[in-house]
């Protein structure tokens, strides 16, 4: 009877074991980096997307088992070898705890292996939640740094244009212009200034030249496709987005015209002039803005003979004449998601998570993310002076914490090919040089998009 007793008690007792231990803190909901970093787990394995800061996880690395006794393995992928190496990786039992997707085209690829993040740490600490990577109310790709693009301007020109006594418009400051049509009649007025202001033109040169039109076919497009995705409710993790009406060509239309009729270039030699031929207009002050992003700035301040001191240079969102664009900000987004495995182990999973939310959150992982990854970082732990020292990264997170203001999403990973892309600006260019009406134009953007996708 007593050995009875003593097997029925051990059995009790594996039992409470077993449940205690199914239902013990392994829910990235409930810990996810706020309980710090689970003791069963000894080592995670990252997948790293650039070469070039490789060196710079590797002190990651050293610190976080130094502080933690956590193991962080980092393979770095050779340059334009990720999609290959991360398959590779994930059929072995070498594969990455965390890795990384380039948006909800790369989440369709890899949706098994994305495990839904909506509970950690680090998504709650997300500034504005719309940039993740969702599907179905689930989130399966968090940005993990941000990039911004917008109207740069000269606040030096901007205010000298401002202080010019016959100036035919009422606004006193850039920050009046939050409209396409404040917009138009202050760069219109300063066209027609432009000698007293001491520049050649407004806009720097609309480079149309093929391989150089990016700006325009993919960036500038993104913003009409954008508000159209949003009015319309598209998911882009299915299928919707693979015909488009171009609803707001129209918008487009009216600051691509503003563009290339207040430029240092005449509208028909504009595909013979590339982008960095553009930036250098604006950093020796020949222009007064220029459409570009954040990686910007060390164009226009390594530039030999720059005139454009770091403090004047500003960023305005790229207004068109949409609905509500008063409260429309810059372009803010990424081609960086970070994504934890999914057929990883539960404990494993929560390790990555709360590695995740050291690097993002704690002392040493924000000095490491600002001043050597040098990344705009997304998430509300960092203030505004955890940003690295470059004048439009300091305008980008400025445009995250504005009050009131929803930044634009960057949907361009949703894209045709790049044959879609040079096709769409061939057409932009015979548009600019008078050789193409614009609903021709809209009608090639909308039937190529279709066309590529085989809808």
């Amino acid at each position: 009877m007593i050995k009875k007793f003593v097997s029925v008690i051990s059995a009790i007792i594996v039992l409470l074991c077993v449940f205690t231990a199914c239902n013990g803190n392994t829910d990235m909901g409930e810990t996810g980096g706020s309980s710090g970093v689970s003791e069963s787990v000894k080592e995670i394995r990252y997948l790293n997307f650039k070469p070039e800061i490789a060196e710079v996880y590797d002190e990651i690395a050293a610190e976080y088992e130094a502080e933690t006794g956590v193991r962080l393995v980092v393979e770095t992928a050779a340059s334009g070898t990720y999609e290959s190496t991360l398959t590779a990786r994930m059929a072995t039992s070498e594969a990455p705890t965390l890795f990384q997707i380039n948006g909800p085209i790369g989440y369709t690829s890899w949706a098994e292996y994305c495990a839904d993040l909506s509970g950690t740490e680090l998504y709650k600490h997300l500034k504005d939640k719309s940039l993740a990577v969702t599907s179905e109310g689930k989130v399966y790709g968090i940005p993990y740094v941000v990039e911004g693009y917008g109207i740069i301007y000269n606040a030096k020109i901007l205010d000298a244009y401002f202080a010019l006594p016959e100036k035919a418009t009422e606004y006193k400051s850039a920050d009046e212009i939050t409209s396409f049509a404040a917009l138009k009649a202050v760069v219109e007025d300063m066209q027609k200034n432009k000698e007293k202001l001491g520049i050649q033109g407004v806009f720097a040169a609309t480079s149309l030249k093929t391989g150089e039109d990016w700006r325009w076919q993919t960036h500038l497009m993104n913003i009409p496709l954008s508000i159209e995705f949003q009015d319309k409710g598209i998911d882009l993790t299915g299928e919707d987005y693979k015909t488009i009406d171009f609803t707001y060509s129209d918008n487009f239309k009216n600051i691509f015209d503003l563009y290339i009729n207040n430029s240092t270039t005449d509208k028909k030699q504009l595909g013979t002039l590339d982008v960095t031929s553009s930036m250098a207009e604006f950093a020796l002050g020949k222009c007064a803005m220029v459409q570009n992003g954040n990686w910007g700035a060390s164009q226009i301040l390594g530039v030999s003979g720059n005139t454009v001191s770091a403090e004047d240079i500003k960023f305005l969102p790229v207004y068109t004449g949409i609905p509500g664009e008063e409260n429309m900000g810059i372009c803010i987004g990424t081609e960086n998601f970070i994504c934890i495995n999914a057929k990883a182990s539960e404990a494993e999973q929560k390790a990555a998570a709360d590695f995740l939310y050291w690097l993002f959150s704690s002392e040493k992982g924000k000095k490491f993310v600002t001043e050597k990854l040098g990344f705009i970082s997304p998430f509300d732990t960092f203030d505004e002076s955890e940003t690295p020292d470059d004048p439009l990264a300091r305008e980008v997170v400025r445009w995250m914490n504005m009050d009131n203001i929803k930044n634009i999403p960057w949907n361009f990973t949703v894209f045709p090919s790049v044959h879609y892309k040079d096709k769409y600006g061939a057409a932009l260019l015979k548009y600019a040089q008078g050789a193409m009406t614009w609903d021709e134009v809209k009608k090639i953007a909308v039937e190529e998009w279709k066309s590529e996708f085989g809808v």
